[in-house]
């Protein structure tokens, strides 16, 4: 008995092995290989969701299945594709060229660590109605629609001013308060923001967040305020 037993569990573990065996050949055969290389070397290679090399990387499309290719790295615009291997579509290619191009947002911009902070601006020399026309001049030279002003409580906010791009919008904005009287102190903070899509409508708050760079135009916004407000 025990033997018959013995024998059946060994032909049962056969039976299994070799299915398993013949599922995973199926599998394993019925993958395409492509080989993704792109032009910056040190580009990451992502693979739905997963980064799998930098520069170049192979990839394996499972039988009746699709993978998206993701190549991206800073200052460059991000590629995408998608390889299928699917029955009735053609096959995927044995290799892909990534010839990745500028990110003209990026270009078009610095980082900088005044982006989206509170400067303060110490006026020593200036009346308050003379400061506050001079802040005014300043911010009207970059934005040139003033969305809300008070010049008792010394407050200013700017409307968003726009620029899109290929991969991005940026939006930018000023805000002066008035911090304190005695002495008399301004807050200036040039708020930009960026949407990571193109042509994203300025009214949508919620697909913007901070970006910590700003716009080449508004970059020596800041310094002209401590230059000329004092």
């Amino acid at each position: 008995m025990r033997k018959k037993i013995t024998l059946l569990t060994f032909i049962t573990m056969l039976l299994f092995a070799t299915t398993t065996a013949v599922a995973n050949d199926d599998l394993y055969y019925g993958k395409k290989k492509i080989q993704v290389s792109a032009s910056e070397s040190d580009a990451e290679i992502i693979v739905n969701g997963k980064t799998i090399g930098k520069g170049s990387a192979e990839v394996l499309v499972p039988k009746d299945d699709c993978v998206s290719v993701i190549v991206k790295k800073t200052g460059y615009l991000t590629e995408q594709i998608e390889f299928c291997n699917q029955k009735g579509m053609a096959d995927p290619p044995k290799s892909h060229y990534f010839e990745m191009n500028n990110d003209d947002a990026f270009d078009a911009s610095v980082q900088t660590d005044i982006a989206n902070v509170d400067i303060e601006i110490k006026v020593d020399d200036m009346d308050k109605d003379r400061a506050w026309k001079l802040i005014n001049q300043i911010v009207l030279n970059y934005i040139d629609v003033i969305e809300m002003t008070d010049k008792e409580t010394g407050y200013l906010r700017t409307a968003w001013s726009l620029q899109t791009f290929k991969q991005n919008t940026i939006r930018t904005r000023m805000i002066v308060k008035e911090s304190s009287s005695d002495p008399l102190v301004y807050k200036v903070k040039l708020v930009s923001e960026e949407s990571g899509e193109p042509l994203t409508s300025v009214k949508s708050d919620h697909l913007f967040k901070e970006w910590d760079r700003v716009l080449r135009s508004y970059d020596h916004t800041i310094s002209e305020f401590q230059a000329r407000v004092k």
